[in-house]
C-alpha cells in the first residue's frame, strides 16, 4: 500500500426532491458538477456515498441521468473507487440493477443488508494492485431484513430485537473485515458505512428528515460503531457532525438545504486522509447553488426582511413565518403585495398566530401533533367564520388533495 490514502465521503443527496413544489434539479446538477471537480482537484482515491442518493424509490429519468453521468465522470477522473450504498429513501432493487456492470469500472453498490454481512466488505485496491482500504460496506438495515415477527410482541420487544439484530449485523462485519486484514498482513485502514440514527446524533427538528424506524426509536451506539474501524461514514442525518465526541465517526450531511429550516447552516463533504494508521478528517464546504431564506417575526420584521431581499436583486426562494400578536387574515396578500415585481419568490406563508388562535379556542394544552388534519381544516373554517353556504365546496376541495397526497405518498414506497 501506499504511504497515503484519500477518501471522500458525502450522503443525504435526495436527487429529484422537491422544495414546495418546485423542481431543483438545476441545483442538484450544480452540485454533481462541483464534487466530481472536487474529487479530481483533491486527488480522491475513493469516494463513498452513504445513502438516500435519490429522494424516492422510483426516481424520475432525469435523477437517473444526473446520477450515471456523475458516475462516467468520477470514474474518467482518476478517481480508483466509488462505493454506494442504500439508504432509507433508496429503492435496493433499483440501485443494484447494474451492479456487475458498474463493477466492472470500479463503482460498487450495495442498497440491501447482505445475508451474510461478511459479503459487504469490500477490498480497494490501487492500481497496482495492491489494497488501500477495506471498507464494511452497511447499507441502511430495514427491519424485515434483520429480524422474524412473532405473536404477542410489543413494541417494546420489537425495537429490542432489531437493536439487537443491527448489532449483530456490525459486529460480524467488523470481525469479516478485521479477518481481512489479518489475512493481508498489512496495516489496511478499516472503514464502515451506515445510514442510520447514531445515539447522540444531532437531528434539531429538522423538517427536511423524515423518521427512519416507523414507531420506533432505533438509536444505534457508538460503541457498536467503534469496534475496529479507524473511520465510519455515516447517512441520514442532514447537519454534518461527529457523534459521541468521536471525531472518526461522522455525518457528512445533506449537501444541499432539504427544507427552509436547513437553509442557515453551512454545508460539506468529508476527506479523510489515511497515513501510517491514522486518520486525518477535515471538511470541504460546498457552495450554496440556490438561496432560500425564512423572514420570520411580527409583521413589521417580515415587511422589513423582505425589501432587504428584494433590493439586493438575488433570486431567492423564501419561507414567510408569521409570530407577531396581531391577527393577520390578509398575510398572504401583504407578503404578495411587498415581493410583486422582484426576484424574490415566496413558496410558503405560515401564519402561526392563526394556527395558536385555532387551537386556544379548543383546548389550551394542545399542540398541532394532536390533531388529523381534517381536525385542523375544520377550525380554521370556524376562526375564520367561513359561511356555511361555502364550506362544502371547500371540504370537497380539501378532500380531493388529501387523497392526492395520499396516492402520492403511496407510490413513492
Amino acid at each position: 500500500m501506499t504511504s497515503k490514502t484519500r477518501l471522500l465521503h458525502t450522503s443525504d443527496w435526495h436527487l429529484g426532491r422537491t422544495l414546495c413544489g418546485r423542481t431543483r434539479y438545476d441545483e442538484f446538477e450544480a452540485f454533481l458538477d462541483w464534487l466530481a471537480g472536487t474529487v479530481a482537484a483533491e486527488e480522491v482515491d475513493a469516494l463513498l456515498v452513504t445513502g438516500d442518493v435519490f429522494d424516492t424509490t422510483t426516481p424520475s429519468n432525469r435523477a437517473q441521468a444526473m446520477y450515471y453521468r456523475f458516475l462516467c465522470r468520477v470514474g474518467r477522473s482518476g478517481c480508483r473507487h466509488v462505493v454506494v450504498v442504500g439508504g432509507n429513501h433508496d429503492s435496493p432493487t433499483f440501485l443494484e440493477a447494474p451492479r456487475d456492470l458498474l463493477r466492472s469500472v470500479n463503482v460498487h453498490v450495495i442498497g440491501a443488508a447482505a445475508r451474510k454481512p461478511e459479503d459487504e466488505v469490500l477490498v480497494l485496491r490501487g492500481e497496482d494492485g495492491v489494497p488501500r482500504l477495506i471498507v464494511a460496506a452497511v447499507p441502511y438495515l430495514r427491519d424485515r431484513d434483520l429480524r422474524t415477527v412473532e405473536a404477542g410482541e410489543s413494541a417494546e420487544d420489537k425495537t429490542n430485537k432489531l437493536v439487537r439484530a443491527i448489532n449483530s449485523h456490525y459486529a460480524r462485519a467488523a470481525k469479516a473485515a478485521s479477518d481481512q486484514r489479518a489475512a493481508l498482513r498489512s496495516p489496511v485502514p478499516l472503514v464502515a458505512t451506515g445510514h442510520l440514527f447514531a445515539a447522540g446524533g444531532r437531528v434539531n427538528g429538522e423538517e427536511g428528515e423524515r423518521p427512519l424506524y416507523i414507531g420506533s426509536l432505533v438509536q444505534v451506539g457508538t460503541d457498536v460503531l467503534d469496534r475496529c474501524f479507524d473511520y465510519v461514514a455515516l447517512g441520514h442525518l442532514h447537519a454534518p457532525q461527529a457523534v459521541g465526541g468521536l471525531e472518526h465517526i461522522r455525518y457528512s450531511g445533506a449537501p444541499l438545504p432539504m427544507a427552509f429550516d436547513e437553509a442557515s447552516r453551512k454545508k460539506s463533504v468529508c476527506l479523510v486522509d489515511f497515513e501510517g494508521g491514522a486518520a486525518t478528517i477535515s471538511t470541504v464546504a460546498v457552495p450554496r447553488f440556490r438561496r432560500l431564506e425564512q423572514a420570520m417575526g411580527s409583521w413589521p420584521e417580515i415587511a422589513a426582511r423582505l425589501e432587504d431581499l428584494a433590493a439586493a436583486g438575488d433570486n431567492v426562494w423564501v419561507e414567510v413565518v408569521y409570530r407577531g400578536t396581531e391577527v393577520l387574515g390578509d398575510l398572504r396578500e401583504r407578503v404578495e403585495q411587498v415581493v410583486r415585481g422582484t426576484s424574490v419568490e415566496v413558496l410558503r406563508v405560515k401564519n402561526q398566530r392563526a394556527v395558536a388562535r385555532i387551537l386556544s379556542a379548543q383546548a389550551p394544552g394542545e399542540t398541532l401533533e394532536d390533531l388529523t388534519p381534517e381536525e385542523v381544516f375544520a377550525r380554521c373554517l370556524d376562526a375564520h367564520e367561513v359561511p356555511r353556504n361555502q364550506r362544502g365546496d371547500l371540504r370537497r376541495a380539501f378532500d380531493e388533495i388529501i387523497a392526492a397526497l395520499a396516492e402520492a405518498d403511496t407510490r413513492a414506497e
